[in-house]
Order: C-alpha cells, then structure tokens, then sequence
C-alpha cells in the first residue's frame, strides 16, 4: 500500500482535428461503419496532424497541467514518459521533455514502452519510488499517436484508435488522506505478435506496408474476458475489499463491447462501470488517465471515493490497483 500518495492532479490535451465516422463512412461507403460503431462505441476520433508527435502532444498535456494546477517546472522530481509512438529509437523523449519544460537538471526521466497497461505500471514505479524516499513527486506523461501506424486501408484499426495525451502528477498527500492501493500485474509474452507494428524498430522493413499496426481482434478479446477478471479478483484480494466497497471502476478504454462483456462476466453495476469512449477513442496509455479527469469534472469522484484502475492489452501486458481519492 501506499498511503498518503495521491494523483488528484491530471490535465489532458488531443489533437484538434477530429475525424467522425460519418466522414470515414463518406470516403468508405463499403466499409459498414454503422455495425462497427455499435461495437466500438466510439463515433469520432482526434488525429495528429503529420508533423505532430507524441512529445508534442505530452507536451501540451504538461503545459495544460501546471497552468490548471499553478505548479512550478523546477518542483518536479521525475518525469515518466509512457508512449510506444516516440519520436526517436534514441534518445529518449523524456529527457528532451525535461528541456523544453524547463524541468530541473538533476531530474529522473525515463522512457517507458508500454500501451494499455502503460498507466498502471507507470503509476506504480512512480509511486515506489516516492515511498522510497529517492523523490517528492513524479510526473507521468501518457502520449500516443497510434494512427501514425494505421493503413488507410485498415477498416478496425482505423475506427478505434485516437491521439493523445495526458499529464499527471503523482506526490505526497499532505493530509495524509489519498492512497494508491497494492498492485496486481500480469504478462504473457505469447500475444506480442496479436498487436504489432511489425517492420518497426531494429528489426524495420522498408516496406511501408510492414510498418503498419496489425490486430488480432479475436484473439485480444479471448485474452482479456479471460486474464481480466482473474487480475481484478486477484486486485481485490491483495487490497483487502469485495466488489461491492469500488465506488468506481475505470477500466483500460478499449472498446464498448470489451467493457460491457467484462461488466457482465464480472457482475459489475453499470452504474459504476465509467466510460467516455463516444468522443475521445482509443488513446492506448491515455485512456485511464483521461477518464480518470472526465470523470472527475462530471462530478463521479468524491473524496474517499475507491476507484480500481485496470490496464489490458499489447504486450500482452496488464496491471491493476485501488486508488482512494
């Protein structure tokens, strides 16, 4: 457990162009768009222009958070940045984020290459590392420009998958009264190959077309109705809580059809099951963080409120805490 740490400050930025099924359905007329979006529940997506990257938008995100919290450059402890679209193999985007934030030199800042699970696990190095004593806080920084990968020509990925970023901070509670819960994790290396750009990175392709995100849909929703409920009870085991104690559960923002399947197989309350995929998409490692805000301007997040967090998918790779607000 990590008492007295919390994560109450989180600020988010997307990309101002937005692409709506309806426009996609006008360039794909042949595509069925309409039965896809009941699945997916998402109706529009925000995409980064050409030029724009992850560290652009992780910077925004940045911005937006110390002007929405007053929060000084120079009192970050550590910079976590959590993206699989980075602007370079080498060097890492964190330490040209610590440059253009005018963070602190004697700074903490990693790259870390994690998608749906990217926020979890991120969250707990950081809040470890607050607990050890080595820093005061840590900002985490959730960035992805998935669409960078996606084939014009690709009917599901091109309907799912939106840009963006978003900036936390994660540090001591003065009031001792905020808490980020015990942690489950999960990995299974067999999946890598179900969701991959496989002409990337040192094994690249000059095959344009190998460059592109490949996704067995099938085989990552079989994974996840059946590693998903496991970590959760596992979760809600290791922090001492039933079901019913979750005031709220955010789940990693995949699709509709995934989070109402593991509603219903895990008898979760729709009530309490929080989503905010209509407008905003899939943004990967963005997801949790983002909902976590929504959900908090939209009043769902009182104080001593229990939200369990979960993270699922590429890796495969998963992760799980409760926090307390």
């Amino acid at each position: 457990m990590f008492n007295g740490i919390k994560i109450s400050k989180i600020s988010y930025h997307l990309p101002e162009k937005i692409q709506t099924n309806h426009e996609l359905n006008e360039l794909n007329p042949n595509w069925d768009i309409g039965s896809v979006e009941i699945k997916t529940g998402i109706y529009q997506r925000h995409i980064a222009e050409e030029n724009i990257t992850s560290l652009d938008l992780g910077y925004e995100a940045s911005l937006k958070l110390f002007r929405d919290y007053k929060i000084a450059p120079k009192e970050i402890n550590a910079l976590f940045f959590v993206s699989q679209s980075g602007d370079y193999a080498l060097p890492p985007s964190s330490c040209i984020l610590q440059e253009k934030l005018f963070l602190n030199k004697n700074l903490l800042a990693l790259d870390i290459n994690l998608g749906c699970s990217g926020f979890v696990n991120t969250l707990a190095l950081a809040a470890s590392t607050i607990k050890s004593g080595s820093v005061e806080n840590c900002l985490i920084i959730c960035a992805e420009t998935y669409s960078k990968y996606i084939s014009n020509k690709d009917r599901t990925n091109k309907l799912i998958f939106s840009d963006g970023a978003a900036a936390c901070l994660v540090e001591k509670d003065p009031r001792n009264e905020s808490a980020i819960g015990a942690f489950c994790f999960g990995c299974d290396g067999k999946g890598a190959k179900e969701l991959i750009v496989k002409g990337s990175g040192a094994r690249g392709s000059l095959d344009l077309d190998e460059q592109k995100l490949y996704m067995n849909g099938p085989a990552i929703l079989l994974f996840t109705l059946s590693q998903v409920p496991d970590l959760l009870k596992r979760t809600l085991i290791k922090n001492k809580l039933d079901l019913d104690d979750i005031d709220l559960f955010i789940f990693h923002q995949a699709s509709k059809m995934v989070i109402d399947l593991l509603s219903e197989k895990i008898g979760i309350p729709s009530a309490k099951m929080y989503s905010n995929l209509r407008n905003i998409g899939n943004t990967v490692s963005c997801t949790i963080p983002i909902a976590l805000k929504d959900a908090e301007l939209e009043g769902k997040l009182k104080r001593n409120n229990k939200i369990l967090i979960i993270g699922f998918g590429v890796g495969y790779s998963l992760g799980a805490t409760v926090i307390t607000w």
